[in-house]
């Protein structure tokens, strides 16, 4: 039997025990599965109070269920919803019951989802910000998908394939009749004006796509610099929280260390590295290692010094924030930073001056990490992309546009064929051709249930 013709069920709501769970169960069998349990089969989308039993009649649960008839449903299939009492042994009785009727078996992850995909509910761009809105940290993560969950970019992906067809007709046309004199010339202009336009709404999206690239993944952080200068108390500091040793000894940390923060609804994650110097010891080698790449791939590093240590090597690391620690330490206990309120030093460089131990100068940092991460980002508003399969598809599009308006005036056939790439890429975009592998790898990353 297809997949798809199988009843799945799955448990769509959070971890156990819990005060209520939700069972989730769609295909042609979520109807007799419902009249078994319920006794009945209730009002389409009117939640009702029944007494659960199993096919022996012995009870499982008091429990709310909705029965949701396609095609009007999530999916598009039968769907029955159990909201039960959320104890395991509850949800062991109830999928034990679910897995003795025929054709029914739990679902595998995203299965749901995929299956309103394959029945039109959604299309692939909606389905990924689904998967984005469920994965949101930060206030900021959600308002981007629940933008993109509106089929922005599918209903935008929609009218310009749309539109090349169109354009792709006309020029077809052109072919057709070659041998008319002046008409093939008549429909290559309106099809070369709607290519251009096209192509330049096209180019717009892309330009702004990073900002929503980077939003989904986040800003990172590294703290890096010599041994014993501060850098894990920093981390504890910024986490609220200890997550690292702090110890006077030189090469305690000899591991990467991440904390994710949401500093003003942008999500960064912070990296303690180990300390940057010269070692004998094998194991601290590998952790200075590490620590090098780490802060030459992050977005941001902040290089701690102190009075005992100035600015190490930093081979690899450019354009980092100087964070000067200790400050309460030096002549005159002066807890401020040693240049501008904003950090900015006369020389165009950055420099903070802290106390990690004691907190100076930490929310001043921390202001002015908000501030980088509102210009890495920028606002997202208007972005449309969320992922790079997108953003490859929409280039590949914009890339055979041009090459179809280069060369339609010298060979009508190779326009028409750049034309007829350009709407199959769009089509891979929307999910809707050739895109079978593409589906297991984005399915399979959804939670179960989902």
């Amino acid at each position: 039997m297809h997949p798809r013709e199988q009843t799945i069920f799955a448990l769509s709501s959070g971890r156990l025990p819990s005060a209520i769970a939700l069972v989730r169960v769609s295909g042609p069998g979520a109807g007799v599965a419902l009249t078994t349990l319920a006794g009945k089969l209730p009002m389409p989308r009117m939640a009702t109070r029944v007494l659960l039993h199993d096919v022996s009649q012995r009870p499982i649960d008091d429990a709310v269920v909705l029965w949701f008839p396609g095609p009007a449903s999530a999916t598009g299939e039968d769907i029955a919803e159990f909201h039960v009492h959320g104890g395991r042994a509850v949800l062991a009785a109830l999928f034990s019951t679910l897995s003795a009727f025929e054709n029914m078996r739990a679902a595998e992850p995203g299965e749901f989802t995929r299956r309103a995909f394959e029945n039109g509910k959604l299309d692939l761009t909606e389905a990924e910000a689904l998967d984005d809105l469920i994965h949101a940290d930060t206030d900021r993560q959600r308002r981007q998908a629940l933008r993109q969950m509106k089929g922005l970019l599918g209903d935008k992906a929609r009218d310009w394939r749309a539109q090349i067809i169109e354009a792709s007709a006309l020029i077809e046309a052109g072919i057709d009749f070659s041998d008319e004199g002046d008409v093939p010339a008549e429909l290559h202009k309106p099809a070369l004006a709607k290519i251009e336009k096209l192509l330049g709404e096209i180019q717009e999206v892309l330009a702004a796509q990073g900002q929503s690239e980077r939003l989904r993944d986040g800003l990172v952080v590294a703290i890096a610099g010599p041994p014993n200068v501060g850098k894990s108390t920093l981390i504890n500091q910024l986490a609220r929280r200890e997550v690292a040793i702090v110890s006077p000894h030189a090469g305690t940390t000899r591991d990467v260390i991440e904390i994710q923060l949401d500093l003003d609804g942008y999500p960064v994650t912070v990296i303690d590295t180990a300390g940057i110097r010269e070692t004998d010891d094998p194991v601290e080698q590998e952790g200075v290692r590490r620590a090098r790449a780490r802060a030459g791939e992050a977005d941001l590093v902040l290089w701690m010094v102190d009075t005992q240590h100035g600015a190490a090597d930093r081979e690899g690391v450019s354009g980092a924030w100087i964070v000067r620690n200790k400050i309460d330490l030096e002549t005159g206990n002066a807890a401020r930073p040693r240049e501008s309120a904003n950090g900015l030093r006369p020389d165009g460089s950055t420099e903070f001056g802290i106390s990690a131990a004691r907190g100076d100068g930490v929310q001043e940092l921390i202001a002015a990490i908000v501030i980088f991460a509102r210009d890495f980002f920028g606002t997202g508003e208007d972005a449309l992309i969320g992922r790079e399969r997108q953003r490859k598809l929409l280039q590949q599009t914009a890339d055979m546009l041009h090459r179809s308006i280069s060369v339609i005036g010298s060979g009508e056939e190779l326009a028409a064929e750049e034309l007829r790439g350009a709407a199959v890429a769009l089509g891979r975009l929307l999910g809707r051709v050739d895109v079978e592998d593409v589906l297991d790898v984005i399915f399979r990353e959804f939670c179960i249930g989902k």
